[in-house]
C-alpha cells in the first residue's frame, strides 16, 4: 500500500528560492532542503512531499513488519535514514505521526512493529538493526537510502533498545532514546551521537531512574544530550509533541546529514516553555 502525504510547507521554500532537497554547500553533500528556520521544524510537515508503504511481518525476519515513509523526490540524491520501535505492549501505530513528519525533513523512516509486544529492550534493539538492514538491502525504497547515514529511536523498551542498537552497531549515525526503559544503567561503549527525551511526569520509567542515568553513562559519545519536557507522562511520544519533533529532526539533520544549519537549534540550549532541563555536550564540531 501506497499512501503520498503532501508536502505544506513545499511552497514556503520555493518562496525562498530554495529548491527543496538539493545540496546547499559544496563541502557537504548531505544537506536536504532549506535553510531552517524555527516556523520550519515547528510544522507539522516540512518541504518535502512524502508516501508511505506497508512492509508485512510476513515477507521480512527479524522483526514484526513495519510502515516506511519517505520523501517521494528523485532528484534530490539519497537519504539518511531512521528506524523507530514502539514501547513495551505497543504497536508503531502509537508513533505513527512521527513518519510522515519525519521524511517530509528528508528522511526515510521506518516504524516498526516487534516480533512480539512482550520483547524487551535487548530484543528491540537488534530488531531495529534487522529493519535497518531490510531497508538498506531489501525493501522497495532502498535505492533512495544512503546506507551509510543510519539512525534509530524508539518509545520506553524501545528507547532502551535504540540503546542496545548503538552499542551494538558503532557505524550508526544518531540514536533517540524517547522516554527509555532499560534495566541496564550504564552505557559508555556508546559512541553514536544520543540525544535522550525524557518527561518530567513519567512515572512508568522516571527520569532519575531511566533517562538520567542513561545520559550519564554516555561517557564516550562526543555528542549527547539530555531533553527533560515539562510535565509530560511516560506516554508523550503516542501523540503529536511540536517540541519533541523539533529537536528530533535537528538533532538527525545535524549527525545524520552533518548539516551544521541546525546546530542553533541544539547548542546553546534552548530556550523553551516546554522544556524542563535541557544539558548537552556542546559544542558539536
Amino acid at each position: 500500500m501506497r499512501r503520498v502525504i503532501p508536502a505544506a510547507l513545499a511552497s514556503l521554500a520555493l518562496a525562498a528560492g530554495v529548491v527543496a532537497g538539493t545540496a546547499h554547500a559544496a563541502d557537504n553533500p548531505y544537506e536536504r532542503g532549506p535553510a531552517p528556520t524555527e516556523s520550519l521544524i515547528e510544522s507539522s510537515r516540512g518541504p518535502f512531499d512524502t508516501a508511505s508503504t506497508s512492509v508485512s511481518r510476513l515477507v521480512v525476519t527479524g522483526f514484526g513488519g513495519a510502515t516506511i515513509y519517505y520523501p517521494t523526490t528523485t532528484s534530490a540524491g539519497t537519504f539518511g535514514a531512521v528506524a523507530i520501535s514502539p514501547g513495551f505492549t505497543a504497536s508503531q501505530s502509537s508513533l505513527a505521526w512521527l513518519g510522515p513528519r519525519l521524511a517530509s525533513h528528508g528522511f526515510v523512516t521506518m516504524i516498526i512493529d516487534t516480533n512480539s509486544i512482550y520483547d524487551q529492550p535487548s530484543s528491540r534493539g537488534t530488531q531495529l538493526l534487522a529493519a535497518l538492514d531490510y531497508l538498506t538491502q531489501r525493501s522497495s525504497v532502498r535505492s533512495r537510502v544512503d546506507a551509510s547515514r543510519l539512525a534509530v529511536a524508539g518509545h520506553s523498551m524501545g528507547g532502551g533498545g535504540s540503546l542496545a542498537a548503538a552499542a551494538t552497531r558503532t557505524s550508526l549515525k544518531a540514536a533517540i532514546p524517547i522516554a527509555p526503559w532499560n534495566t541496564d544503567k550504564t552505557w559508555s561503549t556508546v559512541v553514536t551521537p544520543t540525544f535522550i527525551i525524557g518527561g518530567e511526569n513519567d512515572s512508568v520509567a522516571p527520569v532519575s531512574s531511566h533517562a538520567e542515568p542513561f545520559y550519564t553513562s554516555l561517557s564516550r559519545a562526543r555528542d549527547r544530550a539530555y531533553m527533560e519536557l515539562d510535565g509530560a507522562s511516560h506516554f508523550f511520544p503516542q501523540t503529536s509533541n511540536t517540541t519533541m519533533a523539533k529537536y528530533t529532526i535537528s538533532w538527525l539533520k545535524r549527525f545524520v546529514d552533518d548539516d551544521t544549519r541546525y546546530d542553533q537549534f541544539l547548542c546553546p540550549a534552548p530556550d523553551d516553555r516546554a522544556i524542563q532541563e535541557y544539558r548537552n555536550s556542546c559544542p558539536h564540531s
